[in-house]
C-alpha cells in the first residue's frame, strides 16, 4: 500500500470511528422486516451462530429474483457476467460469498452442506426474495439442492444447476460411478502442501480446459480464479472438499417439485458429466438438460454467451 493508500485508509477509518460516516442500507432492504435472530446491515447478514455474509445485491427492486450460489473455492465474484446480463434484462439478482469464502467470515466450524444451504435461506430470508430462481454452480449445485431438501420451495420459483456436484461425487458401493476418495485425499494434500500453486495448477488447468490442445489460456480468468481463491480461509476450504465431495444429494433431488435446468459440459475434468449433470437429471422430476459439447468445468465463463440466453430463456418460461 502506497503513502496516498495509506492516508485515504486512515482517513477512512478515522471518520468511521467518529459517527460521521452512516452505515448504507442494504440495497433492496427498504421495508423489508429482518427475519427474528438475524441481523442485515449494510451489504452483510449476520447469521444465528454469528457468521457474517457479504452479499450483493443488483438490478431493480421490484424485478424478478434470481439468486446464485457459487462454486469452491470461489465468490460471488464468479458469477458477475450471469449477474450484469441478467440485471439490465430487469431482472434482480443476489449472491452471497460462502462462509469462508471471500468476503464473508471464515469461522472454524460449519464448512458443510447444512450450513451453507441455511446460509443461502438466512439470505433469501432475510432479503425477504419470493418467487426465487436458484442458480448453483459446482458446489454451489450442492447448496442449492441441500437448501431444497431442507427448506423446501416455498420460496423458490425455479432451479438452475450449472456444472454441479450432486447427486454424489464420491465413489462408493451405492454410487460405483463416482470418484474414488484417493482423488479429493490429493486434493487435499494439495491444499496442505501449497493451497496457492494448487488454485493456479487448476485454473491452468483442468478448470477451464486450459489443458486441452489448441486451448489459449486466459491470465485473466486464470489470476482471478487464483485471487478469489487465495481470499477464502485455508481451513474453510480445506473442509469444503469433504463437503462438496461426500455430501449425498440424492434425497434432496427427489424432493425438487420445481421446474429444474441442468446444464453441463462434456468435457468437464472436475466434476464429469456422466455421474452428476446426467445423473441429477434422471433424479429431478422432469429435469431439462442441456449439455455444451466440449464445454469445460468453467463454463460461467468459457460459454458465459450461451449460458447467459439459456438462463434467460427458462426464467422467461
Amino acid at each position: 500500500m502506497n503513502v496516498l493508500n495509506r492516508a485515504l485508509a486512515s482517513a477512512v477509518l478515522a471518520l468511521a470511528a467518529s459517527g460521521q460516516v452512516a452505515a448504507a442500507q442494504p440495497v433492496g432492504s427498504q421495508g423489508n422486516a429482518p427475519v427474528a435472530g438475524i441481523e442485515k446491515a449494510a451489504s452483510y447478514i449476520t447469521t444465528r451462530d454469528g457468521v457474517q455474509l457479504y452479499y450483493k445485491d443488483w438490478g431493480p427492486r421490484n424485478g424478478p429474483v434470481v439468486a446464485f450460489s457459487h462454486g469452491w473455492p470461489l465468490n460471488s465474484d464468479s458469477w458477475e457476467s450471469q449477474m450484469i446480463f441478467l440485471a439490465s434484462q430487469g431482472y434482480r439478482v443476489v449472491a452471497h460469498d460462502r462462509r469462508g469464502h471471500g468476503r464473508s467470515s471464515q469461522p472454524w466450524e460449519g464448512n458443510d452442506m447444512d450450513h451453507y444451504a441455511d446460509d443461502l435461506a438466512a439470505v433469501i430470508d432475510t432479503l425477504d426474495l419470493k418467487d426465487v430462481t436458484l442458480v448453483g454452480f459446482s458446489t454451489g449445485g450442492g447448496e442449492v439442492a441441500r437448501y431444497i431438501g431442507r427448506h423446501g420451495t416455498s420460496r423458490v420459483k425455479k432451479a438452475v444447476l450449472v456444472s454441479a456436484v450432486p447427486p454424489l461425487m464420491l465413489k462408493t458401493e451405492s454410487n460405483p460411478g463416482g470418484l474414488p476418495i484417493e482423488v479429493f485425499d490429493g486434493l487435499r494434500k494439495a491444499s496442505l502442501d501449497n493451497r496457492s500453486q494448487l488454485y493456479l495448477d487448476i485454473a491452468s488447468g483442468p478448470f477451464f480446459g486450459f489443458n486441452r490442445p489448441g486451448a489459449k489460456p486466459s491470465q485473466g480468468l486464470i489470476q482471478s480464479f487464483w485471487v478469489q481463491g487465495m481470499q477464502a480461509g485455508h481451513k474453510n476450504t480445506y473442509d469444503s472438499i469433504a463437503a462438496f465431495s461426500a455430501t449425498d444429494f440424492r434425497d434432496d433431488l427427489k424432493k425438487f417439485d420445481v421446474p429444474t435446468l441442468v446444464v453441463h459440459g462434456d468435457d468437464d475434468q472436475i466434476v464429469p458429466i456422466d455421474a452428476s449433470g446426467k445423473a441429477s437429471a434422471k433424479l429431478i422430476k422432469n429435469a431439462q438438460l442441456i449439455v455444451y459439447p466440449g464445454a469445460p468445468h468453467g463454463l460461467a465463463d468459457t460459454h458465459k454467451d450461451r449460458l447467459n440466453q439459456d438462463l434467460l430463456d427458462f426464467i422467461r418460461k
